[in-house]
């Protein structure tokens, strides 16, 4: 057993104050460190930007578990090792042929992680990354080893579990046949032509520095590489003749290819490039999901608010998200506008406009990322989150997994 050497999350903006830190490198091991534990959590990239993932107990690692990657191509899934980067198993796909349905903009991100927060990529008919799941393993309280999959009742419930109800170790994901994407970046799309926008590829990103009431910034279009590219006056904006970054100032190297340059849907679909950080890194992020059909309004609502925001925000990005039945997917029931805030480094700057943020949102239903700043409480417009606090109750009667954050969102 090795320990693990991260001391705080990806931004640096949370602490972890583990007592013990592990790295398991058999399930066996993870099994017995479960069954001995008082309080535990699973860790994955480190990608959250609230203390969900904090403990006072033990803090493991699934990176060191042996990297699953067993594709079944009978069935059209592929098991992978929880602490799996999505981009280290899209690369490994690809190799075969296949291909998942939709990415995150990061691909540095571990798929059990991903797959806990419902993080979830763009596309007005793509779901979230945990309507992947098809089945998973995960080892309990009592160090038990089970599977469940689609056909079990609790299913819907346990795959965004928010790491609460165990420490999952593998996953099963559905898979398509590989594709090759062309990603066009588009300036200065105006504000009335945004939900026309959204729909117009596989996936779509819009961008702002909220210092235009009139139009967003950018446009980022991933198409896929046999449809035609966008006409030169596409709703009265104009081309990128050069690649960028979402961020203003940030090399655009960071950056996927764009300019139409076909690639595989792996090398395009995320914002970012494996070999390299990751938006900008001295950041922080909030993001909260609405109704589709609230967009304009909800963007109306912060208006007021733009210059509060412009004066703190590194960039705002609009997303969709397909609708689905996982009980605690931000995208349940209802099809999603995320609205996703990349904030400065400055928590005490930020929190005031944050909390304006989830103050004027809050007549639109808002469901924040599960992974990202927020103080309002994320649980209200849930129907089935009295079931998941049952489920909470089976799985973990005794609050091994629980968090400050976790008992605060769901108290016993």
């Amino acid at each position: 057993m090795t320990d693990v050497p991260a001391d705080r999350n990806w931004a640096g903006n949370v602490h972890y104050r583990a007592a013990r830190r592990h790295a398991p490198t058999t399930v066996d091991e993870l099994r017995r460190l479960v069954t001995g534990a008082r309080r535990v959590r699973a860790l994955g990239t480190g990608h959250t930007f609230n203390r969900l993932g904090d403990t006072t107990g033990d803090l493991v690692s699934t990176a060191g578990l042996p990297p699953t990657v067993e594709l079944d191509r009978e069935r059209g899934t592929v098991t992978v090792a929880a602490g799996l980067r999505h981009g280290d198993l899209a690369t490994r796909l690809h190799a075969d042929g296949y291909a998942l349905a939709n990415l995150a903009s990061l691909p540095h991100i571990s798929v059990a992680g991903a797959v806990a927060t419902a993080t979830h990529g763009s596309g007005r008919a793509n779901g979230n990354l945990a309507t992947a799941v098809a089945g998973l393993e995960l080892v309990t309280a009592d160090g038990d080893l089970i599977t469940l999959d689609r056909t079990d009742r609790r299913f819907a419930g346990a795959v965004v579990g928010l790491g609460a109800l165990g420490v999952v170790t593998r996953l099963t994901l559905d898979v398509v046949p590989t594709f090759d994407i062309r990603q066009y970046v588009r300036l200065g799309l105006p504000r009335a032509a945004l939900d026309t926008a959204l729909d117009a590829a596989y996936s779509v990103s819009v961008f702002t520095g909220w210092r235009s009431s009139s139009r967003f910034d950018q446009v980022w279009l991933k198409q896929h590489a046999d449809q035609p590219p966008p006409s030169a006056d596409w709703l009265d904006t104009t081309a990128a003749d050069t690649p960028r970054h979402p961020v203003p100032g940030m090399p655009a190297r960071n950056c996927t290819a764009q300019l139409g340059e076909p690639g595989p849907w792996h090398e395009r679909l995320p914002h970012f490039r494996l070999g390299f950080t990751p938006s900008s890194g001295d950041e922080l992020q909030s993001e909260w999901h609405l109704p589709r059909e609230a967009a304009g309004a909800a963007l109306a609502a912060l208006d007021p608010a733009a210059e509060r925001i412009a004066a703190v925000l590194q960039v705002c990005e609009l997303r969709t998200v397909a609708a689905d039945e996982l009980w605690l997917s931000p995208n349940h029931g209802r099809d999603t506008l995320a609205v996703h805030f990349t904030w400065i480094g400055d928590a005490a700057a930020v929190a005031p406009v944050l909390a304006e943020v989830e103050e004027r949102l809050a007549p639109f239903a808002p469901r924040p990322h599960w992974g990202k700043l927020f103080t309002a409480d994320p649980t209200a417009s849930y129907p089935r989150y009295d079931d998941f606090l049952a489920l909470l109750g089976e799985f973990d009667p005794a609050g091994k997994f629980r968090t400050d954050e976790l008992d605060r969102w769901f108290p016993r």
